[in-house]
């Protein structure tokens, strides 16, 4: 594939600002201990990440969107830097909690923008691919950054792996600044057009549903480490072990997703991925505490939820061709606005009953967005074949 290995640097940019995202659900016990708040405060780090990537990270793609996106996309990553060096140095939650919307805001529009770059560096035919990729640096921050940075924080303290991650992503930082060349708009972008969007039912139906199945994702993985703990007595030493499966298997999942995409369609990716979770949610209810079936459901559900994203993003490029960047931009949103919305619930779940009880909230989520992608598909498929019908009639008619 064209600028193959810019694409993967792009990917590698994304992986560190996953690992920094998703790192709370591996360690949030110790962050809990030391700045003495409860696991349920402590999960609104994760929120706060999520909030501020979700609100923030779209009005601030959406005012550059006509500036050069290499310019944009090396000055989110110098903030991301600059504020994992805040985490490091702060010595309150209320400190950690502004470092985190710090890190939300310039990781959202990093992760937007490198995988905007990366479509438009690839060719129209492996657009899907190149979006999985840059997905792959993501959900490989499942494999790698979160077991190994747990396991790191669990002997030198969890703030030491934020100031590694700060000088590690100085690195792609700086072969983004040789390698990628100078990306604008063609034509200038206004606000209404961006908006635009919006008033199209069928993009409006699939930014709910990736809200909905990254919701009821969120509600059970950012505290999954207390879930796996209360289903049997595990060190973290064996949760990081669990972690690294998982994660194997998200990386994986975004691999085959994109590839999926491409070759099969996004439609069929976005509905085999759903329905995995969905009966993969109920199967959680029924493994009990028997740790190897328990572990063997965990692997399918992630490797169903990662297979997602990249068929998802796919079908919304292809429904907004002139600007990718939007399409992503407002995608992303939904998607931490998920993860926001998972671990809030998951939150009020832990808090009022039991932390075992937490896929079937997500199970009811994941449903609902089953639902909505049979109906969106079915209409979608519906339109198609009325316009060929029409076409059909014209040309016999002449």
């Amino acid at each position: 594939m064209k600028n193959s290995t810019v694409i993967y640097i792009l990917a590698l940019a994304v992986f560190l600002i996953g690992t920094i995202e998703y790192i709370i659900t591996g360690v949030i016990e110790m962050i809990a201990l030391d700045l003495k708040v409860s696991t349920s405060v402590a999960g609104l780090l994760v929120t706060a990440f999520a909030l501020s990537a979700a609100i923030g990270a779209p009005i601030l793609i959406a005012t550059t969107i006509n500036m050069d996106r290499k310019k944009v996309l090396m000055s989110a990553l110098s903030v991301f830097i600059l504020s994992n060096w805040l985490t490091f140095f702060s010595s309150t939650f209320e400190a950690v909690l502004v470092s985190r919307i710090l890190q939300g805001l310039s990781g959202g529009v990093a992760t937007v923008v490198a995988m905007a770059v990366a479509t438009r560096l690839a060719v129209k035919e492996k657009r899907g691919n190149a979006i999985g990729i840059i997905l792959m640096g993501l959900s490989s921050s499942l494999v790698f950054g979160v077991p190994i940075g747990t396991y790191f924080s669990d002997w030198l303290g969890w703030k030491s792996l934020f100031i590694w991650m700060g000088f590690i992503t100085i690195f792609p930082l700086l072969v983004i600044y040789k390698k990628v060349p100078a990306i604008k708009e063609k034509e200038a972008v206004t606000i209404g057009m961006q908006l635009s969007i919006l008033k199209d039912k069928r993009i409006l139906v699939a930014l709910i549903i990736t809200l909905l199945y990254i919701c009821g994702y969120s509600t059970l993985f950012t505290y999954i480490t207390p879930f796996l703990q209360a289903t049997s007595p595990l060190s973290i030493t064996k949760i990081s072990g669990i972690l690294f499966l998982a994660g194997v298997c998200s990386f994986v999942g975004s691999r085959v997703g994109g590839l999926l995409a491409d070759s099969k369609g996004p439609k069929l990716t976005i509905f085999l991925g759903l329905t995995l979770q969905v009966v993969m949610f109920l199967f959680l209810s029924l493994v009990g505490n028997n740790l190897v079936l328990l572990i063997g459901v965990l692997m399918i559900w992630m490797l169903a939820t990662w297979s997602i994203s990249p068929a998802q993003q796919l079908n919304l490029v292809t429904l907004v061709p002139h600007s990718p960047d939007i399409a992503l931009s407002v995608n992303t949103s939904f998607i931490q606005f998920g993860f926001a919305l998972g671990s809030g619930l998951g939150g009020l779940v832990i808090s009022h009953s039991s932390i075992l009880h937490l896929n079937w909230l997500g199970l009811g989520v994941v449903s609902i967005a089953l639902l909505l992608a049979l109906l969106l598909f079915s209409k979608m498929n519906s339109h198609v074949g009325n316009h060929a019908n029409r076409g059909c009639g014209q040309t016999s008619h002449k």
